[in-house]
C-alpha cells in the first residue's frame, strides 16, 4: 500500500510528492516504511541514491526528466525519511529487495533504472533480478571496488575507519559537525560550489533521527557487499550506460573491469567531473535519458 503525506524535507520539487510503502504483509522481519518522491509524466523511471544521502540528492535531476518521464526516487531502507528498523541489515541483498518492493507494490514495468554510487549498483542487480519490468540502467559512477570515500581525502578515510572502529565507532557515527560534513561531501565535487548549503541542512536534520547513526554505520560496513555484487552485472539483459565522472573515486583499472565485464555497455566520461554527478552535472543524465524517452 502507498500512502501520500506532507513532506518532511525543507526541500521541494516543485511538481513532485512525497508517499509511503507500507510493508509487504505488514509483518515482514526487517521491513519498514520506505518513503519516495513522485511527479512527472510517462514512462517510470527509478531514481536511486548514494551511500548517506536520500532522494533529495537528484532534486537537480527531477526537474529535467519529469516532462518525459514518470520519475520515482526512493530513499533507500533507513535513510533519508524511510523507517529505521532494529536490527535490519543494510548489505547489498536488503537494499535490492527494497528496490525490488517499490517496483513491485507500485507495479513498475518498462522502467528504466538510475541510481548513483551505491546506488548504481542496486540498479544494475535489480535489474538483473527483474528483466520482465526493467526496460535499461543507467549507472553513475558504480560503487563497486574496494576504498571508494576513503580515497577521496584524508579527512574522508579518518572519519570512515573511525566510524567503522569497535567501541569508539557507534558515538563518531553520532557525531556530524557541518564543516566535516560538507569537506567530505565535497570530496565527491570537482565544482565544490555544487554542495549547496541547504542540502548538508537536510542530510543534518535527517542524521538526528533517532537510530539513525547506527544505519549510518552499518551502511559503511556493508559496502564490501556491494563489491561482490558485481557478479550479478552480467546477468543483466536489458541495455546498460555507464557514466563516469574522471575524478571519481574509482580508478582506471576499475572503470576497466566494468568495461570487460560488459562489453556490450555503453561507457560515457565526463570531464572535470567527481564522484556526485548528479549534483554538479545533472545534465549529463537527463540529455542521455531524453535521448531515450518514448
Amino acid at each position: 500500500m502507498s500512502m501520500s503525506s506532507n513532506s518532511r524535507s525543507t526541500l521541494k520539487n516543485p511538481g513532485v510528492d512525497e508517499h509511503y510503502l507500507d510493508p509487504a504483509g505488514g509483518s515482514v522481519q526487517g521491513e519498514g516504511h520506505l518513503r519516495y518522491l513522485a511527479g512527472g509524466s510517462g514512462a517510470p523511471l527509478v531514481l536511486l541514491h548514494t551511500v548517506r544521502t536520500q532522494a533529495e540528492h537528484f532534486r537537480h535531476l527531477i526537474p529535467l526528466l519529469k516532462e518525459r518521464y514518470t520519475v520515482y526516487a526512493l530513499d533507500l531502507p533507513g535513510m533519508g525519511y524511510s523507517q529505521i528498523v532494529p536490527g535490519a541489515s543494510y548489505e547489498e541483498p536488503a537494499m535490492r529487495a527494497a528496490v525490488k518492493r517499490l517496483m513491485t507494490s507500485l507495479d513498475l514495468r518498462d522502467a528504466t533504472l538510475v541510481g548513483e554510487s551505491m546506488g548504481a549498483v542496486l540498479a544494475l542487480t535489480t535489474a538483473a533480478d527483474m528483466p520482465e519490468r526493467v526496460r535499461g540502467v543507467v549507472a553513475i559512477n558504480p560503487y563497486d571496488y574496494p576504498g571508494g570515500i576513503v580515497r577521496s581525502s584524508f579527512l574522508a578515510r579518518f572519519i570512515i575507519t573511525g566510524v567503522l572502529a569497535p567501541g569508539i565507532g557507534p558515538i563518531l557515527a553520532g557525531v556530524e559537525p557541518k564543516p566535516i560534513m560538507s569537506a567530505v561531501l565535497r570530496g565527491g565535487l570537482v565544482d565544490k560550489t555544487a554542495l549547496r548549503e541547504d542540502y548538508v541542512d537536510e542530510l543534518l536534520s535527517v542524521g538526528r533521527r533517532p537510530g539513525y547513526s547506527i544505519v549510518a554505520r552499518s551502511v559503511y560496513a556493508s559496502l564490501p557487499s556491494y563489491i561482490a555484487a558485481r557478479s550479478r552485472y552480467s546477468e543483466v539483459k536489458a541495455p546498460i550506460h555507464i557514466i563516469y565522472g574522471d575524478k571519481d573515486w574509482s580508478r582506471s583499472s576499475d572503470r576497466d573491469a566494468n568495461r570487460r565485464l560488459l562489453p556490450a555497455a555503453k561507457f560515457t566520461l565526463v570531464p572535470k567531473a567527481g564522484h556526485f554527478i548528479a549534483l554538479e552535472r545533472p545534465d549529463v543524465p537527463a540529455n542521455l535519458l531524453l535521448q531515450n524517452a518514448r
